[in-house]
């Protein structure tokens, strides 16, 4: 349909508000040249994952429209939630999939975070493969202090906006805009209560404390369940596989008494990354993606 695709997965800080997040997603079908493919919601995160696909210009549009239906509809200064926030549009990732390459999501990235700053006034950081420094590559680095502790933050001169005035926007914060490649957003659910054990776990198996390369994990409350979850970014799944992952958080939370008692992909996942474990717990030999049905029939409709 299109030569050049772009993947898009904006995270906005509202997950009870069905209302909201429905114009939202509508904001986003009402661009021709973009297919939304998946809308995941979290009342206990209070965020909503929104995971679209495009032309490079369509999904510059649908961005423009998502912010215009989600700063009337959010305001952080009321906003409450397990999950790390800065921004009513948190954060937005560009992913090339065809036709494009990473550089091209990295211009893209440059253009749609000016315009952001021009038409709404709200401050944004490039991150990712489009960070202009290395300290803002990492996502959780730029969000630290969240909300609440930009407005200290911002006026530091190490932390001026890419695009903008160091002012935050007094009710939709400040904005990440990046490119990278797919990331996995997969978290696992622990039948306990005690958050500590959460943390402990995430701890050991995120990178940056000692972890697993290309993890980044917290420990988060689920309330309404009376759990807690491991909540995690996999930035490479190629080389930090799925079950590598899980099988870790198994293992440290055996350490503590407590069983998992379920997993969940937000959003979606690529269909390698769920061979993959097929193949580590069927134990498959000599396994490949040409041996999935509905692959094979789409390749054989397409040679007619």
């Amino acid at each position: 349909m299109w030569e050049k695709l772009v993947e898009c997965v904006p995270n906005v800080s509202e997950g009870r508000d069905k209302a909201a997040i429905e114009a939202m997603a509508q904001a986003i079908r009402n661009v021709s040249e973009v297919r939304l493919l998946d809308v995941q919601s979290d009342p206990d995160h209070n965020r909503s994952v929104f995971t679209f696909v495009g032309t490079p210009e369509g999904v510059a549009t649908a961005v423009l429209e998502l912010f215009a239906a989600a700063l009337p509809r959010i305001d952080l200064r009321v906003h409450r939630g397990e999950h790390p926030r800065m921004g009513a549009v948190d954060v937005v990732p560009f992913v090339p999939v065809r036709g494009v390459k990473m550089q091209d999501c990295v211009a893209l990235a440059h253009k749609v975070g000016k315009e952001i700053w021009k038409k709404f006034r709200v401050p944004v950081y490039l991150y990712a493969e489009s960070a202009t420094r290395p300290e803002r590559q990492d996502l959780s680095e730029i969000r630290k202090g969240e909300f609440e502790g930009f407005f200290e933050k911002i006026k530091d001169p190490n932390w001026h906006p890419d695009f903008g005035d160091p002012v935050v926007h007094p009710t939709a914060g400040v904005t990440a805009v990046g490119a990278r490649e797919f990331l996995i957003a997969f978290n696992v659910n622990l039948g306990t209560s005690d958050l500590r054990v959460a943390k402990e776990i995430a701890k050991a198996v995120r990178f940056s404390s000692g972890g697993l390369r290309y993890v980044k994990a917290l420990g988060m409350e689920l309330r309404e369940r009376g759990i807690v979850q491991v909540s995690m970014n996999l930035t490479n799944f190629r080389k930090t596989p799925l079950p590598r992952v899980l099988e870790l958080v198994r293992r440290e939370a055996q350490r503590f008494g407590v069983p998992v008692v379920g997993t969940e992909i937000v959003g979606l996942i690529p269909e390698e990354a769920l061979v993959q474990v097929a193949e580590y717990y069927l134990q498959l030999e000599k396994f490949s993606l040409g041996q999935v049905l509905e692959r094979r029939i789409e390749e054989a409709l397409r040679g007619e």
